[in-house]
């Protein structure tokens, strides 16, 4: 995947509560089959080569470089005429996809099971050694037929499903000498077919078995001979025969479920366990904070509503001590608000990708469709992030209101702008599909300039018409002094502990999202993501609520930076298990692959952080305004 598909994706971390799990497959209303005629073509596309993580337990993924199909280096056979660009979305080219005909001849229930030979290629000397590399780090080839993913039968060794797992292998690199793996120059591919009636008839499965035939490369084709493995010697010119056999299928699947088989949730008890344990944290804390803020802020209040006005009443304590410093203005109230700003316009983007995926309008057959989305959401909710941004800097005392519009809606685009540029540089370097080409890269700048960057003000002129939030108690002019806080109530240790019980609540269900954007496996359990990000903003709410009671207790009434470094805590875990992950899951040997990967692994830190960051600081912000207009002050 390119880097913006990576950053994008790693966003899905935000409050929404979900009314389905349901992750079958459906289509966008008025999306239509195509149904063929018997003889009729049937277009194989090829996309780009991806490495692919093996099915054993202690199989890592070797690169994160994604190649060309018709990269010059593996002489497949191209068409007669030579290969032609598919036309595709946003989305697709930002999610690494890059779409070229091919020159399979497959004709609608013709040829079934007749052996052809596609073409002969030769393969220099250096160049199979690149080919054997490749092979050694599990790359696999990804084809497309009638939108449908080429893709392996396979079954799931816990619950015993069958299922097809997209794309297949390059070669194999456990034959009998692994210094030579075995490159893969013939495919057996299956086409399952239905007909819902006489004369129409459409494609609900595409499988591929590849195999490796050696020998002679210019004698008698047959593919049902025990030919030896093919081997590409890295002394000399090989000479490559590329085969294929086509074999219809017809199915009783019918083509509005035809990828069900494809969209398979691995071991759904972990997904259930994760989310049933995350309920449990969020409903135990929330009980927990309910029942301190309750007895203890309804006794204090109270007890101070009850005292009666006098010369001689005894001095304020506890969190009421701070009652005149609680909304003075922070340090950096700009950047802060900008910030909060950002998460807020990356709140509304995630949330409403998801509720499109979990309704169903996004659908796999589109591809793409999910970044495009996002991209889309993100751009038309600039205009929230220049509110929201507005609102909080006006309410902290700030009063540059155009300079704070105008860093928020540059100053976050321009640094993961500068960042994904810096990896897309390692990408051409690694001569990788997925650089995301220079023209992409123009649109997404018209977009942030021509679209977003002017909502952007446009929200935030409203937001400084609307004016500032207002406070119900007045701000002392003389600073107090603050007592030195307790050791766990240091800024360094909320933000960690604080973050502890939202990653916790999410940990599990990141596995899956991390194998999603490094090992090219597709994730699709939208209605699991989508409770465990509701269980995640809640308790990532709740927990800033209640550190930020204990410091004004502590007589600490600087709680705003505070309050979003611990809502934020929960993206430090992430930072760790990100190289956990790394450690347990990867074995990266280039350069470029560690470079990209904590490239990845930063953006989607950073990311994170402002998300959840800035749910804690609005909620706490709320709470204390709640808390404060309870009492009377004098």
């Amino acid at each position: 995947m390119s880097p913006t598909s990576h950053f994008l994706s790693g966003t899905v971390l935000v409050a929404l509560v979900a009314s389905t799990i349901s992750v079958s497959a459906f289509y966008l209303p008025g999306a239509a089959p195509h149904d063929y005629k018997e003889g009729e073509k049937v277009d194989l596309f090829v996309n780009a080569l991806t490495p692919m993580l093996p099915g054993s337990d202690d199989a890592k993924l070797r690169s994160l470089i994604n190649y060309d199909y018709y990269y010059p280096k593996f002489h497949f056979c191209e068409p007669p005429n030579g290969a032609h660009k598919q036309p595709e979305s946003l989305g697709s080219i930002l999610f690494g996809d890059r779409i070229f005909d091919s020159p399979y001849d497959i004709r609608m229930l013709q040829d079934n099971a007749t052996c052809k030979s596609l073409c002969t290629s030769s393969i220099p000397a250096e160049d199979a050694k690149f080919v054997n590399d490749r092979i050694r780090e599990d790359y696999g080839l990804n084809w497309l037929v009638d939108g449908l993913p080429a893709a392996e039968m396979k079954v799931d060794l816990k619950s015993r499903d069958t299922f097809f797992d997209m794309g297949f292998n390059l070669g194999n690199d456990d034959g009998p000498n692994e210094e030579r793996p075995l490159l893969n120059n013939h495919y057996d591919i299956v086409l399952r077919y239905h007909s819902p009636s006489p004369g129409k008839n459409r494609i609900v499965g595409v499988l591929v078995w590849p195999s490796s035939r050696g020998g002679s490369q210019d004698g008698p084709l047959d593919c049902d001979f025990r030919a030896p493995p093919m081997i590409l010697s890295e002394l000399e010119d090989n000479q490559v025969r590329y085969s294929y056999r086509v074999m219809w299928n017809e199915s009783s699947t019918p083509w509005a479920t035809r990828w069900d088989n494809y969209l398979h949730i691995f071991d759904p008890r972990i997904h259930w366990f994760s989310l049933v344990n995350s309920l449990v944290i969020v409903v135990f804390l929330c009980a927990m904070v309910s029942m301190i803020v309750y007895r203890s802020v309804s006794r204090d209040i109270s007890r101070y509503n009850a005292i009666e006005f006098s010369e001689d009443v005894q001095e304020d304590w506890g969190w009421k001590l701070v009652h005149g410093e609680v909304f003075r203005t922070p340090n950096n109230p700009l950047v802060l608000s900008a910030l909060v700003g950002n998460g807020a316009q990356l709140c509304s983007m995630v949330g409403v990708t998801l509720i499109f995926a979990l309704l169903g309008f996004l659908s796999p057959s589109n591809r793409g469709s999910l970044a495009t989305v996002m991209m889309i959401c993100w751009t038309l909710f600039g205009s929230v992030g220049g509110y929201v941004s507005s609102r909080v800097y006006a309410s902290l005392g700030g009063t540059e209101r155009r300079k704070n519009a105008f860093f928020t809606a540059t100053a976050l685009p321009i640094f993961i702008f500068l960042i994904v540029f810096l990896l897309n540089l390692f990408l051409i370097t690694a001569h990788s599909s997925g650089a995301v080409p220079f023209g992409t890269m123009l649109l997404i700048v018209l977009l942030w300039f021509g679209i977003s960057a002017p909502l952007s003000a446009v929200g935030a002129y409203f937001g400084a018409r609307r004016g500032a939030i207002s406070h119900p108690v007045r701000v002392n002019p003389i600073p107090r002094q603050i007592p030195p806080p307790p050791k766990y109530l240091r800024p360094w240790a909320t933000a960690l502990l604080g973050g502890i019980l939202p990653f916790g609540a999410a940990f599990v269900e990141l596995y899956f999202v991390l194998s999603s954007l490094f090992a090219s496996r597709a994730y699709y359990a939208f209605g699991f993501l989508a409770l465990t990000a509701g269980v995640v903003g809640l308790t990532t709410a709740t927990v800033t609520i209640l550190f930020t009671y204990f410091i004004l207790c502590a007589e600490e009434y600087r709680w705003h930076w505070r309050a979003f470094l611990t809502g934020g805590g929960s993206a430090f875990w992430l930072l760790a298990y990100g190289l956990f992950y790394w450690v347990s899951r990867l074995s990266l040997d280039s350069f470029s692959s560690v470079i990209l990967y904590l490239g990845y692994l930063f953006l989607l830190v950073l990311l994170d952080f402002l998300v959840t960051g800035a749910i804690g600081f609005l909620a706490t912000y709320w709470a204390i305004r709640r808390l404060y207009g309870s009492i009377r002050i004098d």
